[in-house]
């Protein structure tokens, strides 16, 4: 008999969501372990540099969460309310809305109140255990084994389901022996960089592209951010989440382009210092920042894994590469699919099937709520990479429509495709192949889209559905790097 009926593998919020989940769904009659790398004060900490990332989190993520499983955030885990998200072009020239209202985030807090809350619904913790790999017995996940780095004991815990939320890296997954589907490894051109500091500031010059109280700001510049973005996301009128993230062989092709050496931290730097509304910027050393304050993480920014399940094994949040590809937001599709995945957990317990069949409906019902959109913002992230400032200013001004705004601030790709069509006059070349990219993009998106929606129901269908699917991308992504060109 196994030792729970689930091990959550990784104590991060997409491991402690899904724990509160599964306990909601199963009204607390299940016996759920979650075994986490870190120490007990700093429970779910991404690396030693802490929880690097935007702390920020739109206001219908957490209510999706809360209307479902009842886990409702207040302060102080929720640290700053935003009415929503300001993305501004490279020349400062446009800002286009997104996101909606939402919640900046205190990622020291949160973790320690997420284990109190799990601990009340009867669900155990251990700490400081780095696992190597996963118990099989034969095509079956039935466990988790590594060494317990507080006694350098081997460690070895069985049960029925394995959640894998062991972060963007995942051992567990890069090493996983029962699954031809499953995608092992990333592709480097889909991880970002990232890097932040949250401080606290005077006033300086009074400026909302560059601070503001309200707004969760993005800086679109190729210049200070290849292939990323910047941000400046409110904490208080004066303390901030500051950071920047890049994707490394643009930011080398930069450095090439401007006879620079710069690195990550380099950059956060130089963004920091050129930001005229803070003054006297000084890391925070409040008890709940003083171990998070500063730091360099690698964030995924492509659709969620082809497949997420195998025979007794599952994955969430960023395992499964989640983070929305068009901005790198992770905590927003973890407490989606983290809510998901505990219902298909239970179902799959009650109806004694944790095959691969029957987990399968995991995939389907993440793609109805969510991944239909990834593989397409993937896409659109890719051209705009892709493009100079010139190129990104200009397309904002005047190819971003109602519309198009409407449907960013639902995280969906634009509707390009009646780009000079509708009595545009779109003047030079340079102008006209942002318009074909655009163009481009919007058409495959609303095939990409038609092509989830028709995701497999079994995993018999999975391979012919998966060539198709990689054989559009290839070829798409090979079109939208020679508009670069």
């Amino acid at each position: 008999m196994a030792d729970y009926d689930v091990i959550i593998a990784g104590g991060g919020l997409a491991g402690t969501i899904t724990a509160q989940s599964i306990s909601h769904y199963s009204n607390q009659n299940l016996k759920i372990l979650i075994v986490d790398r870190s120490p007990e004060f700093l429970p779910g900490r991404k690396s030693l540099a802490g929880w690097v990332c935007g702390d920020a989190c739109s206001k219908e993520a957490v209510d999706y969460m809360t209307n479902r499983i009842k886990i409702a955030w207040t302060r102080p885990e929720i640290e700053h309310d935003v009415k929503g998200v300001m993305a501004y072009s490279p020349d400062k020239e446009t800002a286009i809305p997104f996101d909606g209202a939402g919640f900046m985030l205190n990622r020291q807090k949160l973790p320690e109140i997420q284990n109190e809350r799990c601990r009340k619904m009867g669900i155990e913790f251990v700490f400081e255990i780095n696992l190597t790999g996963l118990i099989y017995e034969g095509q079956q996940v039935v466990g988790v084994q590594g060494i317990d780095n507080k006694t350098k004991q081997p460690f070895k815990k069985t049960s029925r389901i394995v959640i894998d939320a062991t972060g963007v890296t995942s051992m567990l997954r890069n090493g996983l022996q029962n699954s031809t589907k499953v995608e092992k490894r990333i592709d480097r051109r889909d991880l970002e960089s990232t890097g932040r500091y949250i401080m606290y500031f005077d006033q300086g010059e009074k400026d909302l592209s560059e601070f503001d109280p309200d707004y969760c700001i993005i800086h679109l510049d190729q210049d200070i951010a290849p292939g990323g973005y910047g941000w400046v996301f409110p904490k208080a009128d004066n303390k901030v989440n500051i950071g920047l993230g890049v994707e490394k062989s643009l930011l080398e092709r930069r450095n090439k382009r401007l006879g620079k050496k710069d690195n990550v931290e380099s950059l956060m730097k130089e963004y920091l210092h050129r930001n005229k509304a803070i003054k006297n910027p000084r890391l925070s050393e409040d008890p709940e920042d003083i171990n998070n304050n500063s730091g360099v993480f690698q964030v995924s920014v492509r659709r969620q894994n082809d497949c997420m399940v195998s025979g007794g094994y599952m994955m969430v949040g960023d395992s499964a590469w989640m983070p929305k590809p068009i901005d790198a937001g992770g905590i927003g599709p973890a407490l989606i699919a983290g809510t998901i995945l505990g219902n298909n957990v239970v179902k799959a317990l009650e109806a004694n099937d944790v095959s691969e069949v029957g987990l399968w409906q995991y995939n389907l019902d993440f793609i109805k709520e969510y991944g239909y959109k990834t593989a397409g913002l993937e896409l659109f992230r890719r051209l705009v990479q892709q493009m100079s400032n010139e190129q990104i200013s200009y397309g904002m001004k005047h190819f971003l429509g109602n519309m198009d705004v409407e449907s960013i601030s639902k995280g969906e790709h634009p509707d390009f495709s009646g780009l000079g069509k509708i009595g545009m006059i779109i003047r030079g070349a340079m102008n006209k192949t942002v318009a074909d990219g655009l163009r481009y993009t919007s058409k495959q998106n609303q095939w990409l889209v038609d092509h989830y929606n028709n995701y497999p129901k079994n995993p018999s269908g999975f391979d012919e559905w998966n060539k198709t699917l990689h054989q559009r991308l290839d070829e798409a992504f090979a079109k939208v790097e020679a508009f670069g060109k």
